[in-house]
């Protein structure tokens, strides 16, 4: 069959030698000289399932602008299991997957999303230094916009100048668009079908996933655009972002049948797995299937970016789904996979899966490439990753400007000062806010802060009105290099500028304080933004607090986040318990029930947790010891 088949046998470059392969309902009917492929060493055998100072901060949390998020899975669980042992009273703090995967777009979660009138904090769900990649949202938007009309639109969007409609909608507040373009119509001023698409184009390229709704809801209902299924698609969509996927569901009923087709489904798939809601996307998934939709790579992609999220093992079902299905991998589907092994440190498998890809005439992008060259530098392989970073320089960097942004933090990790020097030159005069960004990350992993300053004020020059993102960089310099005091104050000059605060601002403030030592105001931090309820935290803000707690061997407050998790709609992955289970290990307690927690959760151990579990199993005291006590 195709090439990632005949990589080596039976996928088995795939697959870890400790890791037992869930069938999916979908995967049933393959035959057994197939299904032996998936017996494994595992000791538990898997089930599937079918899911600054305070008043800085206080300015922050106050300003009259947020980026708002909702999860739509935050409430999937109908009851929390209780303490693996009852957490000591007197534990600190008393006031109340070896490796984490994620890349940066891949794995950019937009639950819910509003917008803020400036677009500002769009990125919800990731930690900003991961890894970027393809992002799921942008998948599905392309995908629905597949006319001939919205072809055009996209065209003109990068030469028209934006219409005076377009203008009217992003200067009225978010709430009264239909009342902007009702007196628009009063007004006698015209309507046109390529204006309302770009004007669509134009709001969701700033991340108005509000406004683009209310729009799209006066479209249909003073009949100006006749609805066909990409325009309920995008409907689906828009609601997904703006009232969480399980509301887009229920509008998926009420859609005309005649319209309600793979697109639209496909566009509620997408959303579900950007919720990481691995129960919802796979129901939807099998409904697709007995519907009798056709099982697109477009689907399988959403499914492999869900599953290296929650659970890397059911990767190799979808690669044989993939097979059966005689479904031709994309590129996007190898990035995803070089992404995997990439964040396992398996630098084999992913040179095994470029190799694969070539094979098949598939050229790496510049994402791949990027992506090649950070995993060489993490692995300390610098030849190979200044090899591919020369790829993608070309022969003359002056034409080729726009690498370098990608350039400069990856030469950077590599401790390579010269070439960040030679590429930040090429920058100069007319420096571009990508590469102030990248120059700025670039310096702070050299430990050249004043440089990183230097440029971070000549942005701010450049700049009509600074956002939380353009902050953002700065500040992640200051906790990376335990610098409390600039960081605090870098926090009140965001204050005091009136930036959007959301996920990645409390992300970036609460890291500073874990960074340096401060874990209770970290906390403290962290509950003052669950408490806004303007919007989710993204995931790495809580595993930061988690992960010091638990190395503190802090059982009580380890646990308190570990739940705090669960509720923000974070469903519980093998690192939490990773996490988790060594607050047990340095406390020196023993976890009980942790086993029995996992398997209620569907977690099954790999080989680092199932150490984890043996060492934690040490502390158990022996029966005669119990009657002791």
């Amino acid at each position: 069959m195709w090439a990632l088949r005949r990589a080596s046998v039976h996928l088995s470059w795939f697959i870890p030698e400790d890791v037992v392969v869930a069938w999916l309902p979908w995967n049933r009917g393959l035959s057994s000289g197939t299904a032996r492929i998936c017996c494994a060493k595992s000791e538990i055998a898997r089930s599937c399932l079918v899911e600054p100072q305070n008043e800085h901060f206080d300015e922050l949390l106050s300003s009259t602008r947020f980026y708002n998020t909702s999860s739509s899975s935050s409430k999937s669980y109908r009851e929390v299991r209780t303490f693996s042992s009852q957490p000591d009273a007197k534990s600190s703090g008393e006031k109340d997957d070896d490796l984490e995967d994620g890349f940066s777009e891949l794995e950019t979660p937009h639950n819910a999303t509003h917008e803020s009138t400036s677009g500002d904090e769009s990125d919800d769900g990731s930690d900003l230094s991961e890894e970027e990649g393809v992002a799921d949202d942008a998948q599905s938007e392309l995908e629905v916009l597949d006319t001939e009309t919205d072809v055009e639109a996209t065209k003109s969007l990068k030469t028209r100048a934006t219409s005076a409609m377009t203008k009217a909608i992003l200067a009225a507040p978010a709430s009264s668009v239909n009342t902007v373009l009702d007196k628009w119509v009063e007004e006698g001023k015209e309507v046109t079908q390529i204006d309302l698409t770009l004007t669509m184009l134009q709001l969701r390229k700033r991340r108005m996933f509000l406004k683009a709704l209310q729009l799209s809801e006066w479209m249909e209902s003073t009949k100006h655009v006749e609805f066909v299924e990409r325009h309920y698609a995008s409907r689906v969509d828009l609601i997904s972002k703006v009232r969480g996927p399980n509301k887009a569901e229920q509008y998926l009923k009420q859609i005309p049948e005649s319209f309600r087709g793979e697109v639209v489904y496909r566009t509620l798939l997408a959303n579900f797995v950007s919720a990481n809601n691995v129960k919802k996307s796979e129901e939807l998934f099998n409904k697709m299937k007995s519907l009798e939709f056709p099982v697109t790579c477009f689907c399988c992609n959403q499914l492999l970016l869900l599953y290296k999220r929650a659970d890397k093992k059911k990767i190799a079902d979808v690669l044989l789904l993939m097979e059966k299905e005689n479904i031709k991998p994309s590129i996007f589907t190898y990035q995803i996979l070089i992404h995997v092994k990439g964040n396992v440190n398996d630098i084999t498998g992913m040179e095994q899966i470029v190799e694969t890809m070539k094979a098949e005439g598939v050229k790496p992008n510049t994402q791949i490439q990027k992506s090649l060259a950070k995993y060489y530098a993490i692995s300390g392989l610098k030849d190979k990753s200044e090899a591919v970073l020369k790829e993608i320089e070309g022969d003359d960097i002056e034409k080729n400007r726009w690498a370098c942004q990608l350039l400069l933090p990856i030469y950077a990790s590599l401790g390579r000062d010269d070439e960040v020097e030679r590429i930040w030159k090429v920058c100069q005069p007319d420096t571009r806010l990508s590469e102030f960004m990248a120059g700025i990350e670039a310096f702070g992993l050299l430990k050249k802060i004043e440089n990183a300053e230097a440029a971070f004020e000549r942005m701010l020059k450049m700049l009509k009105k600074p956002t939380s993102k353009h902050f953002g960089v700065l500040l992640k310099v200051y906790a990376d290099n335990k610098m409390l005091a600039k960081g605090k104050d870098l926090v009140k000059r965001m204050a005091e500028s009136g930036c959007n605060t959301g996920p990645l601002t409390w992300d970036a403030i609460v890291k500073l304080y874990v960074r340096a030592g401060e874990v209770e105001k970290a906390d403290s931090i962290l509950e003052k933004a669950i408490k806004q309820k303007r919007g989710k935290p993204l995931f790495t803000s809580y595993i930061a607090v988690l992960d010091q707690y638990a190395n503190r061997g802090d059982i009580h407050n380890a646990e308190k986040m570990f739940l705090k998790m669960r509720w923000a709609g974070y469903n519980p992955r093998v690192r939490q318990y990773q996490s988790l289970l060594r607050a047990y290990i340095n406390a020196k307690a023993p976890a009980y029930g942790f086993s029995d927690r996992m398997k209620a959760d569907n977690i099954f151990p790999n080989k680092a947790l199932a150490s984890q579990l043996a060492q934690a199993d040490a502390f158990r005291k022996s029966a005669v010891a119990e009657l002791l006590d």
